[in-house]
């Protein structure tokens, strides 16, 4: 594994949207996760999984990562062009354990291990911090270490420059004690090539009790370079509409990379979908996935996907939206994006 501080300058992590060779993914097995803590069956679970892998490999490679107790399940339920790979395992968070692929224009693709402790150190990781670099060296590619605990699902990019992430997640004490916002977007530069770093407040008061803290991934995503998919609510007298407030005010007075001020799209969320019963749920459409020509989007079978369909289909005409039901995984607290970890093909190619 290669220092940060040792690699060449000019690095650079590429936006969602651009071509992508693979897409990654980690199957769920742990029983007693999901059925003790949030509540639903690993099989209900599993089924949703599976729908968003077949759903993106419709569309590119999906390389999915299964420990050697789940390969039957696996192998049951995804289609024969998901690609199973055999790698012990804790959980099923791909976004966050996996790598973060990056590029350089004369040494090609190479990828970032974060510190992963788990959102905190709120369960076991023992297998899942080396993940990462583990997938890498499967691949033949540089592994960039870094003392930084972070998380795929913290951070957003636009491929010019700009990262949005949250001070809820990447300030807090769980995470990179003692560390100031200056050394943490110094990182960001030396790693991702980012020269403008916008932090939201993410949620402070932890509000939604989400064990990631605040993901930027259930707030925000970029649509394209200025223009950003923000997660809206119609409960306005909620406390959760003070979270969504807040962190939309923080993108109204930013600027990106290229001094641009940002237009806003609202995506408002699932919530006829929540499971009163359930200790969290992931109601936000945010968190879809851009794969090879389309939008693997959230879907919970409440009228209210439709008008989400229709909004990603305006912010991204060239592609197909695909809305995959994932009621199950919800209750894990993730979504589409939060299973997903896009490996970009090389040299980087641009979609629409």
């Amino acid at each position: 594994m290669l220092s940060n501080d040792s690699q060449h300058p000019g690095w650079k992590m590429p936006a969602e949207w651009v071509a992508h060779a693979a897409t990654w993914m980690v199957w769920p097995h742990n029983q007693g996760l999901w059925e003790s803590v949030w509540g639903v069956t690993l099989a209900e679970v599993q089924a949703d999984f599976a729908r968003v892998a077949n759903a993106i490999a419709r569309f590119e490679p999906v390389k999915l990562v299964v420990d050697p107790s789940a390969l039957d399940s696996a192998r049951a339920l995804c289609t024969e062009a998901v690609q199973l790979l055999v790698q012990p395992v804790n959980d099923s968070w791909c976004r966050d354990s996996g790598p973060t692929f990056i590029g350089h224009p004369q040494h090609g693709l190479a990828g970032v291990s974060w510190r992963f402790n788990a959102w905190g150190d709120k369960s076991a990781h023992d297998l899942d911090r080396s993940l990462a670099r583990r997938l890498l060296d499967d691949l033949g590619l540089d592994c960039f270490g870094t003392p930084l605990a972070n998380e795929g699902g913290a951070i957003h990019v636009d491929g010019e420059g700009t990262l949005i992430t949250t001070e809820s997640v990447l300030l807090n004490r769980n995470r990179n004690p003692g560390l100031s916002k200056a050394e943490i977007e110094a990182i960001f530069q030396r790693l991702l090539g980012v020269r403008k770093t916008i932090w939201l407040p993410g949620d402070p008061d932890h509000v939604t009790g989400d064990m990631t803290d605040g993901h930027v991934d259930g707030i925000c995503a970029f649509a394209r370079p200025g223009v950003l998919l923000v997660d809206a609510t119609h409960d306005q007298g909620s406390v959760y509409a003070e979270v969504v407030r807040e962190n939309r005010r923080a993108l109204e007075l930013a600027r990106d990379a290229q001094g641009r001020r940002f237009e806003l799209i609202e995506l408002f969320e699932a919530s006829a979908a929540v499971d009163s019963q359930a200790e969290v749920f992931c109601a936000s459409y945010t968190n879809f996935y851009l794969a090879n020509g389309a939008v693997i989007m959230p879907a919970y079978g409440i009228a209210a996907d439709q008008e989400a369909a229709q909004v990603l289909a305006r912010a991204f005409p060239g592609r197909q939206v695909v809305p995959v039901r994932i009621n199950h995984l919800a209750h894990g607290g993730g979504g589409v994006h939060c299973i997903t970890q896009q490996q970009p093909r090389w040299p980087l190619e641009v979609q629409a």
